[in-house]
């Protein structure tokens, strides 16, 4: 019988990503958990065949309501769930924490409780939780690892804290096939636009269309992150489920380029066709506490699962800036946050 996957969070740039994986690389049928109301930008080429039942199946539900969630559960009946919905935004939780720990810790344990009490299923579950859980990291710490202590600097970390042990603790306490992942910093097309690198790459290409003046607004450039690309991180995924996974462990997944986020900025300015853009910080952009030391140790995944990135840092962020060209060459209009 055909293998199910169930996506959460499908219309987001990873979920989007990771079903454009499984769609090309095996034959399961894949079922995309969103709200009614989630935007379908980043799953446009894939709605004709959701039209057609080719293989993708729109299931809608919220993880702030759990019958939706039941329905969900009963519809896709999975046998791999790749729980990558959430509230991802740490800066947008300063000002929405409660909403956020609602949806990223209540929701998942609603998910969770939903898989759970579904008759004759028990899939492997992928959680995502984060990196920020690490939070504000002292430098002899570095790389971290896995058994690092937690310090979450913002809200937005305190909820995936709460999702990482939510997760570990369904598969001691249930027996559920839960692992879970501390994915850091990763980007590409798709890449919200509240995020640094990619509100970066979509000033610069509204620059260099003139649709707004050569100044490229900033929060905390001095942030150290290793970075990696979007789609070597949902091959990561696949592997992480399908490489005898075990019920239960935690990894962190990260590439293997690190810089700050002054170093990252500059290389897009460095690639872009307009010349003399300065760069401003605005205050509105800075998080009353940041987590800026992002270096990971990825040492227990990469032994267990033999993953590697193969995409650099230089592809990735090319991929990025076009992907923002793209965009805002139709003369659509965007907020410059």
């Amino acid at each position: 019988m055909k293998k199910r996957a169930l996506i959460t969070g499908i219309s987001g740039m990873v979920g989007s990503h990771l079903a454009d994986f499984l769609l090309g690389n095996t034959g399961w049928d894949i079922y995309g958990m969103c709200r009614w109301r989630s935007p379908l930008d980043n799953v446009q080429h894939l709605l004709d065949r959701a039209n057609r039942k080719d293989r993708v199946y729109f299931v809608y539900g919220d993880l702030c309501d759990y019958i939706s969630l039941q329905n969900v559960v009963e519809e896709s009946r999975p046998d791999y769930v790749f729980h990558l919905a959430a509230q991802s935004y740490p800066t947008i939780s300063f000002s929405s924490p409660i909403h956020t720990l609602d949806t990223n810790i209540l929701g998942t344990e609603r998910l969770l409780e939903a898989l759970r009490r579904c008759h004759d299923i028990d899939p492997i579950i992928h959680v995502c939780s984060s990196s920020e859980i690490f939070g504000r990291v002292a430098k002899e710490k570095l790389p971290i690892n896995e058994n690092c202590s937690f310090h979450p600097a913002s809200p937005y970390a305190i909820s995936k804290t709460g999702t990482d042990l939510s997760g570990r603790f369904h598969a001691e306490a249930y027996g559920q096939k839960v692992i879970v992942t501390r994915m850091f910093t990763h980007t590409g097309p798709r890449r919200g636009d509240v995020f640094a690198e990619s509100t970066f790459a979509k000033q610069i290409a509204m620059i260099e269309y003139k649709m707004i003046p050569p100044i490229v607004k900033t929060g905390n450039l001095d942030s150290l992150r290793t970075w990696a690309d979007v789609r070597d991180a949902v091959r990561a995924y696949f592997m992480l489920v399908t490489i005898n996974p075990i019920a239960g462990e935690y990894y962190n997944i990260g590439g293997t380029y690190t810089c700050t986020v002054r170093e990252m900025l500059n290389y897009l300015l460095s690639i872009s066709t307009a010349k003399n853009i300065k760069v401003e910080t605005e205050k509105s952009r800075l998080r009353p506490l940041d987590a800026d030391l992002q270096v990971p140790d990825t040492k227990k995944f990469k032994a267990h699962t033999g993953w590697k990135p193969e995409i650099p840092f230089e592809k990735t962020m090319k991929d990025l800036l076009d992907y923002w060209r793209d965009r805002v060459k139709p003369g659509r209009h965007f907020l410059t946050r």
